[in-house]
């Protein structure tokens, strides 16, 4: 059966409005076919390599036209890994030394060799070498929120990734720390400075028959509430049945949301400090 251009359209769409060459021809789309749409500019060849619809991927078609691969922020976002507000701009792109790349755009470049084997006709980054790029684009601690994050999404062990050969220092840390415990980061935003302060920290311990966020010593309760916020009336009831039971148990229960971790952080590890000091982490 011939292909048609119709068809070529719905199979580009499939793939975010671009495919390598090579694919295209493998899925039996003829060349006087692709020669002929792009004539018509109803397919833009990029690179000789790619062809693009109109509509197709703004981040994929910078990464085909620059010779690299979306990574980094710009793939943690795409693979929906958890990130604070006002930590991503501009599209992060992960190129190979000595590959030519055209200047002028407003591309972050990662330039290095892969740690990860990805097959040449793929426009994604692989996870670890997002990870590698996120290591080095960020603070240490905003960095281990979207490890933390990834780790959770792609179902990546924390052995595995203390097991991957990374290249730099930050990267190596930052496996060293990751735990795979957050639901979310805003978990990881408070573990991270409480553990620097010496305390112990548990993620998801289940009390009472339900998980908490983070346990703190042995009493000492913090429920995280993420910027969606619980979604019914019934799920908060829950939570509010579930932390009055606690505290009749001999638990303090903090509990902060979205938008006091991720703007006063201060003031909620104030909050932290003052609980500590007064000894409420501590089995009566």
């Amino acid at each position: 059966m011939q292909r048609t251009a119709q068809d070529l359209a719905e199979w580009l769409a499939a793939r975010g409005g671009i495919a390598h060459r090579r694919d295209t021809l493998r899925a039996g789309f003829t060349v006087p076919l692709l020669r002929r749409l792009v004539g018509m500019g109803r397919v833009e060849a990029i690179r000789r390599a790619w062809l693009a619809l109109p509509a197709a991927d703004a981040e994929l078609v910078a990464a085909a036209r620059a010779g690299g691969r979306v990574s980094c922020l710009t793939l943690a976002r795409r693979r929906n890994w958890w990130m604070p507000e006002g930590v991503d701009a501009g599209i992060h792109l992960h190129l190979t030394p000595g590959s030519r790349s055209p200047q002028g755009d407003a591309c972050v470049r990662h330039w290095n060799l892969p740690i990860a084997p990805v097959a040449s006709t793929t426009l994604a980054a692989t996870v670890e070498d997002a990870l590698a790029h996120v290591a080095l684009c960020l603070p240490h601690d905003l960095a281990l929120v979207v490890w933390e994050s990834a780790s959770r999404t792609e179902g990546l062990a924390a052995d595995y990734l203390r097991g991957v050969r990374w290249r730099s220092l930050a990267a190596r840390e930052l496996s060293a720390d990751v735990m795979g415990l957050s639901d979310s980061g805003l978990e990881t935003l408070l573990v991270v400075p409480l553990r620097r302060w010496g305390l112990r920290v548990r993620q998801q311990v289940v009390l009472r028959a339900r998980p908490v966020d983070l346990l703190v010593g042995e009493r000492l309760v913090i429920q995280v509430d993420g910027w969606e916020f619980h979604s019914s009336s019934a799920q908060r009831a829950k939570d509010i049945a579930h932390d009055a039971e606690l505290r009749l148990r001999g638990y303090t229960v903090l509990r902060f949301g979205y938008a006091q971790i991720v703007y006063d952080r201060a003031g909620v590890e104030a909050i932290i400090r003052r609980a500590v000091a007064a000894g409420l982490h501590r089995a009566a």
